[in-house]
């Protein structure tokens, strides 16, 4: 093969190798994938500027920045409206990301100026990061890992009792897969795995918190809809398109979880810096 040929050949591999990692994970058999988190930042482009410095790239569909991580949107802003409280002490105490090497990403980031917090009894293979207005980030490490970073999980924090119930929910709503870590509950969807962590109390309803919802996609919008709201599901709102082509509704989970079903409309080009 000819040296040019072949160095263009590796050039197309790596940028569709890239969009590829980028993109969502694909939908389970109940049409459903990871889909985002949505924050009504007090200081966008504070939160702007700690998700770029992390490795997340940048679009604005609809003219309102959202950035992308590898199997995950963050929408940034939500109307005009402002957050009040973080993730501790809401019914998604925090999110998380799994990297390829903790220590080595936390030293990027520090440099950019990414605050980082080290992790329980100084793990090294654990940190945290907290955004500005107090949405909590675990950091975990998977050294097999081909990225940097991508998303990993949304960790809820409800009562003992409440826990077989959410797992057997979010089974039956969302077609995830029920499963254990470390002894503990967990349900698995494509991109994203739910964890819970006990609480002695009821935590506080995500919404108007600054993690407002969560986000998952769906493959047929109409379709989901119909089937969740057949099963006794209620919509927050009746379904509709955005100005962008985006067909969305919400619900909110028995434990006050807000969540956007979203059929996307394509994002636009990635803006560059």
């Amino acid at each position: 093969m000819k040296p040019l040929l072949f160095s263009l050949l590796l050039v197309t591999a790596a940028l569709f190798g890239e969009a590829a990692v980028a993109q969502p994970a694909p939908f389970n058999q109940a049409g459903v994938t990871m889909g985002h988190w949505h924050l009504i930042s007090k200081d966008v482009d504070a939160n702007k500027k700690l998700f770029l410095a992390m490795g997340g790239k940048l679009y604005m569909p609809g003219g309102q920045p959202l950035i992308e991580f590898p199997g995950l949107y963050i929408n940034l802003s939500l109307g005009n409206e402002k957050g009040d409280g973080g993730t501790v002490g809401s019914v998604v105490n925090h999110v998380g990301f799994i990297v390829d090497n903790v220590q080595r990403r936390v030293a990027e980031w520090k440099a950019k100026g990414v605050p980082v917090l080290p992790g329980t009894n100084n793990r090294p293979d654990q940190a945290f990061v907290v955004t500005p207005d107090g949405v909590r980030i675990e950091i975990l490490e998977d050294k097999d890992q081909t990225i940097p970073i991508r998303n990993e999980h949304i960790h809820f924090s409800m009562t003992a009792a409440d826990i077989p119930k959410a797992q057997a929910w979010y089974v039956k709503v969302f077609g995830g897969k029920a499963g254990t870590r470390n002894g503990a509950p967990v349900v698995d969807l494509p991109g994203v795995q739910l964890r819970f962590l006990k609480a002695d109390v009821a935590q506080t309803p995500t919404r108007h918190r600054v993690l407002d919802h969560i986000g998952f996609d769906v493959k047929d919008h109409a379709a989901f809809v119909q089937r969740i709201t057949a099963d006794g599901v209620k919509l927050d709102e009746p379904a509709r398109t955005v100005p962008n082509g985006s067909k969305i509704t919400y619900i909110t989970d028995p434990w006050g979880t807000r969540i956007e079903i979203i059929q996307r409309a394509p994002l636009g080009p990635e803006v560059r810096s």
